[in-house]
């Protein structure tokens, strides 16, 4: 899943090794979800969303997500 954490991350002057450091995670796993390859729990979106103050969605869901979401509510209400 690709996001923008890296560019909310970097517009806000924080390094990988701050917010780890704030998550109490490694950078290593900051970065894996930065790339899209791994993904945090919800309890570590909720805590981004207080760091940056911006909402977790902006950060983590993109305009395709709604559309596949869209597209199944539509298709489990037929």
């Amino acid at each position: 899943m690709k996001n923008k954490l890296n560019k909310v991350r970097t517009e806000q002057n924080v390094s990988q090794e701050k917010l780890a450091s704030l998550l109490n995670v490694s950078q290593k796993t900051v970065s894996s979800w930065e790339i899209g390859r791994t993904t945090p729990k919800p309890s570590q979106m909720q805590h981004m969303e207080d760091i940056f103050k911006v909402p977790k969605e902006q950060i983590f869901f993109t305009a395709f997500n709604y559309k596949n979401e869209l597209k199944t509510i539509k298709e489990v209400t037929k």
